[in-house]
């Protein structure tokens, strides 16, 4: 199989360049209106690759399929990506940098600020020596997360529409918005989408093969204090920031997520704003073992519980919510499409990397929504920062994964 490298970097380049950034303080859906100006870029590229009932929905979903060139009764698999990127910083990435032939040391991002990809602090750039590294100026974000997918999916289906030799059943394209703010798949038809099995291409280094991900939850504090002269306040004023603190310092110490790895969940205070008399939190928990997730939860609602006894009644109110839960619950019923994305890779010539995901992705939701998800690497590295990169050579395997799914596929029986 030949992919064009070239092409695919240039596809690539085209996509990180628009901003498509989502909003978590938004009220609409999708959060932002440039992610629907790139939805319908990519549905004009589908169709002008032969893809004729490539669409855009009212909320921004791209959806398409190639039709079954058999009669054989093969299921239909889909591939899903993201078209927002994430809000942690400048989503357009207008001057990325390519490093052709990698030599292993330091490469400056923004020397002048002292912004570095540096084997010493990420020691995986080593494993790429002799390889194109594509990353950021150290201004925005690179957008692999997850551009890399889109041009992915997207050569992949230009490669299959160009070789009808290769036996498939229907191939089902999705890609949604606000996957960066946890909405990815609020209003996703899985009907309407029209697949039995489907993959997430939205993983990160080559091999990447992931079925299992966070249970995650998301708790929103508000504490109510009382403010008055401090010349007078003995007795009298509560400095809600100071229960602030003492609500995280209740939080077990090593339970945070620089201190965990693997299946270890964690709380993470993501936001806290506050005055003497109103401060604001939002924690977000996370845990694989489901019974650990809902111990962390039982946790936190405790502690505002004891705070309540020793301030007064109201004083923390404490809001949880939901977000996703453990894919691995409704994919391992059907674990065979985790075995065909397996054998695709060993095709591909690239080794299976089976590990949980540390976070969540749209596959987690539509797992429980009846359309079972896993999710496989991308070739992109330290998401959501300006030290992402993506690793040329490692797309050029991931579109071949795709399209070996396909092939595999073809073999099975509906």
């Amino acid at each position: 199989m030949m992919i064009d490298k070239t092409k695919l970097k240039d596809l690539f380049l085209k996509y990180i360049a628009i901003d498509t950034q989502s909003n978590p303080d938004s009220s609409t859906y999708p959060s932002t209106e440039k992610q629907k100006h790139f939805a319908l870029k990519l549905v004009e590229e589908l169709k002008a690759m032969g893809i004729s009932n490539a669409v855009m929905d009212e909320y921004g979903y791209v959806m398409a399929s190639i039709p079954a060139n058999t009669t054989k009764p093969i299921p239909t698999v889909g591939f899903i990506a993201h078209v927002d990127t994430a809000p942690d910083a400048d989503g357009a990435c207008l001057n990325p940098q390519i490093i052709e032939n990698y030599d292993g040391k330091d490469i400056a991002l923004d020397a002048s600020k002292n912004i570095w990809l540096r084997p010493g602090d990420f020691p995986e750039l080593l494993d790429y020596k002799g390889k194109t590294i594509i990353c950021t100026d150290g201004s925005t974000l690179l957008g692999a997360d997850d551009k890399a997918g889109i041009a992915e999916i997207m050569t992949a289906m230009q490669y299959i529409m160009q070789h009808p030799e290769i036996e498939h059943g229907k191939i089902a394209i999705g890609f949604t918005p606000d996957e960066e703010i946890g909405c990815g798949v609020n209003y996703f038809n899985v009907e309407k989408f029209g697949a039995d099995y489907a993959y997430t291409i939205d993983g990160g280094r080559i091999g990447e093969l992931e079925y299992e991900n966070f249970n995650g939850a998301e708790a929103k504090i508000s504490i109510h204090g009382r403010n008055l002269h401090p010349g007078y306040s003995k007795n009298k004023m509560i400095n809600s920031q100071l229960i602030a603190m003492e609500l995280h310092s209740l939080l077990p110490c090593g339970q945070r997520p620089e201190l965990t790895e693997g299946y270890e969940g964690f709380f993470l205070l993501m936001k806290s704003t506050g005055t003497i008399e109103e401060t604001d939190m939002i924690y977000i928990i996370r845990d694989h073992d489901r019974g650990k997730f809902e111990e962390k939860k039982q946790l936190i609602n405790g502690i505002c519980r004891f705070l309540n006894e020793k301030y007064g009644e109201n004083t923390v109110v404490c809001t949880l919510k939901d977000q996703y839960y453990n894919m691995r619950e409704k994919v391992e019923d059907v674990m065979f499409i985790v075995d065909i994305a397996k054998k695709a890779m060993l095709a591909s010539g690239v080794e299976p990397l089976i590990v949980p995901i540390r976070g969540g992705t749209d596959g987690a939701r539509l797992s429980y929504m009846g359309l079972p998800c896993p999710n496989i690497f991308a070739g992109g590295h330290n998401f959501h920062g300006k030290h992402e990169y993506v690793v040329l050579e490692s797309m050029v395997k991931a579109t071949e994964v795709i399209v070996n799914i396909v092939k595999e596929y073809a073999l099975i029986k509906k």
